[in-house]
């Protein structure tokens, strides 16, 4: 049985969710998991983990500051153990950019950071229009609407392959 740290980075908490599901999938693997933002990761001691997976959104085409910050502060350790990287973003609704491989917000992340994460993976997210303020609402759904995807004003539209993140869940736990 493994102690596995599930660290996240979320814009609108979609990130979180799709954590939470990972880690529910890892406890019924047998595995002991943690899930916390990347905003009070200092409250705890990241060696005390067997493997660590970072999940995060992306948000007008980057990943947030705190992340590239967090891989920064803790690159030896991140070295030592197996890791895991996933990418939540709505472009990944199009099965062509859905693999890490043709994602291009992991491939700039990672030709950003000094980390190669043992395993890599991505998840199309979530539009949540209602959720939005008016300035996000406005962009997102100008940058859907070049893309070809929904724009009305009250649209949920939840792009995640929940069986995919159970898959994930369970090549988490193996290993």
């Amino acid at each position: 049985m493994a102690a596995i740290l599930i660290v996240y980075s979320t814009t609108d908490g979609h990130t979180a969710t799709i954590c939470q599901r990972l880690k529910a999938v890892l406890e019924e693997c047998g595995h002991r998991a943690m899930v916390t933002s990347i905003d009070d990761e200092a409250k705890l001691d990241l060696s005390q983990f067997d493997k660590i997976v970072v999940g995060a959104s992306i948000r007008y085409g980057r990943h947030s500051k705190a992340l590239s910050a967090f891989v920064e502060k803790h690159r030896k350790l991140l070295s030592e153990r197996p890791t895991a990287f996933f990418s939540v973003n709505a472009v990944a609704r199009k099965a062509e950019k859905r693999s890490p491989e043709t994602n291009p917000y992991l491939s700039k992340f990672l030709s950003q950071v000094d980390w190669r994460p043992t395993l890599l993976h991505v998840f199309a997210g979530k539009i949540n229009y209602p959720k939005y303020g008016l300035l996000d609402r406005t962009m997102i759904r100008f940058i859907m609407w070049m893309t070809k995807g929904p724009t009305g004003r009250n649209d949920v539209v939840d792009f995640t392959d929940w069986a995919d993140v159970d898959a994930l869940g369970r090549r988490l736990a193996d290993f």
